[in-house]
């Protein structure tokens, strides 16, 4: 499987002159210089009826974005290491329901920030343990340093320097989060954090293995994910795209070379919500998957029954994220969504104002990646970019029109 078109548009209720639309609307992004350059792919019943590539991976050597091109895709991370934990509950190795401290016993006796200052603040013990779900959903009350928006997201900067940034080993990171407050009793609201990466060392825990080992034996492999990795080398870190920011001033691109050069070297922290880089094939791959409810290409991943659970609103009292989230996240649109087993779901497309379906799911990454699953029309879509913040311009949303609106069956 590849990313070229093995599907005429019209055979599948798609009008290809409006999914031409797709590529007019994002190249005006390229020719004004405020994206680098970009790749898309559409697929509908398992059939890629748009796949396109345009502008530069790298605008001063004007090296092309390629097929193969590898993008970073940070928080795009998250599903996968999600649905590669899931693959030990099927085994019955946790339930989703158990406090996580039986695995990662620093988190046994957590507190919760309730007032005070980042100099002197005062907590409480937390009312309900952290549990696997909370994990999963974003909901034990764990948070980023870099979200800016709270006391505990000071706390979390200071603790120890860089610890967003990756430079300790997952097991130390892990270590260090548990003796910081809580934002919020588990289970009470909706914080975007730190908990895939907790998720992630409590499956090596479970699985007697390092992280990488379980998703290369669990995913990659059995997916044939064969161009994800966490650092490019080599011959392969010219197919890397170089990390762009918006220039403040004329908002053109400009190279983050601080950041983007990470990846080209291996990290100290092999983390579970951030990290990997790969192709649109390998990602395409994995969509495929949860198209398919757990199987591609004759090997199975994951029980129909698990994807159908993962991608069912989880949050308290079946609220959406607009009446949950803490704030300091907003890339999309959060009325009418909920949050699964690592995905954001669509509960009603209507309070979002947005085009699709009651249940599709959708996650993104930082630097301008996205995906959607969409199970009722059966349709997935792909953006890859490297411009950060992912917020910069509503690219996924204007994704998500433009393909809604070419679906004419």
């Amino acid at each position: 499987m590849n990313v070229a078109v093995d599907a005429e548009p019209e055979d599948l209720g798609l009008d290809p002159g409006r999914l031409r639309a797709i590529d007019r609307h994002f190249g005006r992004y390229v020719a004004e210089g405020l994206l680098p350059g970009w790749q898309i792919v559409v697929t509908r019943h398992g059939r890629i009826v748009h796949s396109s590539v345009h502008g530069r991976r790298d605008v001063a050597t004007g090296a092309p974005v390629e097929p193969d091109t590898l993008w970073r895709i940070y928080s795009m991370t998250k599903p996968v290491t999600s649905v590669a934990a899931m693959t030990l509950w099927e085994e019955g190795r946790f339930e989703l329901t158990d406090e996580i401290s039986r695995w990662l016993p620093a988190f046994a006796d957590v507190r919760v920030y309730d007032r005070g200052s980042a100099l002197k603040p005062y907590t409480v013990p937390a009312t309900e343990p952290i549990r696997v779900w909370h994990l999963l959903t974003h909901t034990a009350g764990l948070t980023y340093g870099f979200m800016h928006t709270s006391v505990v997201d000071r706390l979390y900067r200071e603790a120890v320097p860089g610890l967003d940034a990756g430079l300790l080993d997952l097991a130390t990171a892990c270590d260090r989060y548990a003796e910081l407050p809580l934002l919020f009793q588990p289970g009470t609201a909706w914080g975007y954090s730190v908990a895939t990466d907790v998720l992630a060392r409590l499956v090596e825990v479970v699985a007697g293995q390092d992280f990488d080992s379980v998703l290369r034996e669990r995913v990659f492999a059995p997916l044939g994910m064969t161009g994800v990795r966490r650092w490019a080398q080599g011959s392969d870190a010219g197919r890397l795209a170089t990390l762009y920011v918006p220039d403040p001033v004329t908002g053109r691109v400009t190279p983050d070379p601080a950041t983007g050069d990470a990846a080209l070297a291996p990290p100290a922290m092999r983390a579970g919500g951030h990290g990997l880089i790969c192709t649109a094939d390998d990602y395409h791959r994995f969509t495929q998957m949860l198209l398919n409810e757990g199987h591609l290409d004759g090997s199975r991943v994951l029980g129909p029954r698990t994807v159908r659970l993962m991608t069912r609103n989880h949050l308290p009292g079946g609220r959406d994220l607009g009446a949950l989230s803490t704030g300091g996240f907003a890339e999309t649109t959060f009325d009418g969504v909920g949050f699964g087993l690592g995905f954001a779901v669509v509960q009603d497309p209507v309070p979002g104002r947005r085009s699709g379906n009651a249940g599709e799911y959708h996650w993104g990454g930082m630097a301008s990646t996205g995906f959607w699953v969409d199970p009722k029309d059966r349709v997935t879509a792909l953006f890859f970019s490297q411009l950060m913040p992912s917020s910069t311009y509503p690219l996924r949303q204007r994704l998500n029109q433009l393909v809604y609106a070419a679906l004419v069956d």
